[in-house]
């Protein structure tokens, strides 16, 4: 997925995500109607963004699906905090 991310298009990434986290919920042991009972999203929002007929979902749906199988902590990877720069650090080191 990640060798050509820049060549999809958005609706690609999307179904790509969809298939993935089906993945992740069989494989953590969840039914789609357990997430759906635990995110407070319809079984057919599930199916639908897991077999990438729905490209629609949106980002808060999504991080409530994460939270639903306990992968929410995974959304950190998405953008890391950034380390401080290096020309701050030499500022702070200069007014001491």
């Amino acid at each position: 997925m990640y060798s050509d991310i820049y060549e999809k298009s958005g609706f690609e990434i999307i179904r790509e995500l969809g298939k993935r986290y089906s993945d992740y919920r069989k494989r953590m042991g969840y039914t789609q109607k357990e997430v759906a009972e635990k995110s407070g999203l319809s079984v057919f929002t599930i199916s639908s963004f897991e077999n990438g007929s729905s490209t629609g979902i949106t980002f808060a749906s999504f991080i409530r699906l994460l939270r639903a199988i306990d992968c929410l902590d995974e959304i950190e990877k998405l953008l890391p905090e950034l380390p401080e720069s290096p020309r701050a650090i030499f500022m702070k080191q200069n007014k001491k």
